[in-house]
């Protein structure tokens, strides 16, 4: 199977649980945030190294209106990103959550509160991040980004993810 679609149009339920959510939180990152959502996605994909997920969603949120060159500096350094400020602390505790959650504590959370989010809109990017990290292991493990590595002409016929959210 070469994309998350075929899979999930062969075997259903496999991805109603994933797909809740996301509707869920679809409330909360809409595409009057500029493109937030796509842009928490496609950072997430990226700390899973998950090429597919993060290429694809990456057109998604800069047609959304993010700038191309968040990305790297995304990758490079969260609080030099040219991103709503707003945005970093929870751009910081995404990457934690998905890569050391053992080490998020009481200051993550803090933060993300002092810089004005409220508690619905802190939950939704925890669900978020774990449908995306959810959704990135699924699309590695059916071979979608061994797929891209080895044609990357694929990449370019895909459309982008449309799942409802966001969109």
């Amino acid at each position: 199977m070469a994309t998350l679609a075929e899979l999930l149009a062969q075997y259903p339920r496999s991805g109603i649980l994933l797909f809740k959510v996301l509707e869920n939180v679809k409330a909360s990152f809409s595409p009057q945030d500029g493109g937030m959502g796509e842009l928490l996605i496609t950072y997430i994909s990226g700390l899973n190294q998950s090429a597919f997920c993060y290429q694809t969603h990456q057109r998604s949120a800069m047609q959304l209106g993010v700038e191309a060159v968040v990305f790297g500096q995304l990758k490079a350094d969260i609080d030099r990103a040219n991103v709503e400020t707003k945005l970093k602390p929870i751009l910081h505790f995404v990457k934690k959550l998905t890569l050391t959650p053992q080490l998020i504590s009481q200051a993550d959370v803090k933060a993300i509160f002092e810089a004005g989010w409220d508690e619905r809109r802190f939950l939704d990017a925890i669900c978020l991040c774990a449908v995306v990290n959810g959704m990135n292991r699924l699309a590695i493990g059916i071979g979608i980004d061994k797929a891209i590595a080895d044609s990357p002409k694929l990449l370019s016929e895909t459309r982008p993810v449309r799942i409802g959210l966001l969109h």
